[in-house]
């Protein structure tokens, strides 16, 4: 049987978002976000998620995602790249708007107890304030896309059925939005079962745009890629030297390493567009500015097409 994969892809880098959303550290300042943002585009990123306009005190890290936003009004952000924000709620939109973000992202968790611990609500409660949040988006030339959150499984519920993500999936869809990403926030997919759910959303929802999300919890993020990408998808998240993690699961590592993934599709032939000696570079400062290594394999080992280690010399015969 054929080895059949799509031959390109678009990667979202998310590593200013989920990727340094949960660290301890010094809050990152404006300046280091726009300094990585820069080398974001001229390593050739068109999708960017830069931060969220969640509570500044619930999540610090973010605090500053709105100046980020004002800063790049003097940067010359190339024309083709697409600069995104996640939002919580209404209020979201609003600093969105006031502070230039053309785009925004809504989230909402498959998991009855993670969206509880995540957003204090019930899913269908979550699913409710969509359309007010949508509208006001809409109505101030915002564009919007969804996250459905633990996807594929959660620590609360084992795995997710199929039938309660297409719940959400058309909740999203009823409100008007159609660009959606399924999140492996838990970590625990598998690749069969990423082929078969990316295989069944595609077919009973061809219309839609999908991304897929992935941590690399329990190491299984690049093959779940290419399961997704057997199943027809295109467009991937990763996160600068594999930071992030999510809070309210046990153990977390972060996301799925943007190197790793670019280093994986370099290697099959998968068009990225994306420079992936430029994406190392802003993986190494981004370990310098949260202060500890991530989950990367390309930073601790190199790519494989760099390793060119010399012949051994015959060693003479001992007399």
């Amino acid at each position: 049987m054929a080895f059949d994969y799509v031959k390109k892809v678009r990667i979202c880098e998310v590593g200013l978002r989920d990727g340094i959303q949960n660290e301890k550290c010094e809050p990152i300042s404006v300046e280091n976000k726009v300094e990585l943002l820069k080398g974001m585009f001229d390593a050739g990123f068109k999708v960017i998620e830069v931060g969220s306009f969640m509570h500044p005190v619930k999540v610090p890290q973010m605090a500053n995602t709105d100046e980020v936003f004002k800063a790049l009004q003097d940067v010359d952000v190339p024309a083709d790249v697409e600069l995104r924000a996640l939002i919580p709620n209404k209020r979201g939109v609003d600093r969105a708007i006031a502070c230039g973000c053309k785009k925004v992202k809504l989230n909402v968790s498959a998991s009855l107890g993670h969206n509880l611990a995540n957003l204090n609500r019930t899913p269908a409660e979550s699913v409710a304030g969509f359309a007010e949040v949508v509208d006001e988006a809409k109505s101030n030339g915002l564009d919007i896309s969804g996250s459905i959150s633990m996807a594929y499984g959660s620590p609360w519920d084992d795995e997710i059925p199929l039938d309660e993500v297409k719940k959400i999936i058309e909740a999203y869809m009823a409100v008007g939005i159609t660009e959606i990403s399924l999140s492996d926030a838990s970590g625990m997919a598998y690749p069969s079962q990423v082929y078969n759910i990316c295989t069944e959303v595609r077919k009973a929802y061809p219309d839609n745009t999908w991304w897929i999300h992935l941590h690399n919890t329990r190491g299984l993020a690049v093959a779940n890629i290419i399961a997704a990408m057997q199943a027809g998808m295109t467009q991937f998240d990763g996160s600068l030297a594999g930071a992030g993690g999510c809070p309210f699961v046990p153990n977390a590592a972060g996301n799925v390493a943007t190197e790793d993934v670019i280093h994986c599709l370099d290697e099959m032939g998968v068009e990225t567009g994306i420079d992936n000696y430029k994406v190392i570079e802003l993986s190494r400062r981004m370990v310098e500015l949260i202060g500890h290594t991530a989950d990367s394999y390309i930073l601790k080992a190199g790519q494989t097409k760099d390793l060119k280690l010399p012949l051994p010399v015959r060693q003479p015969k001992a007399k």
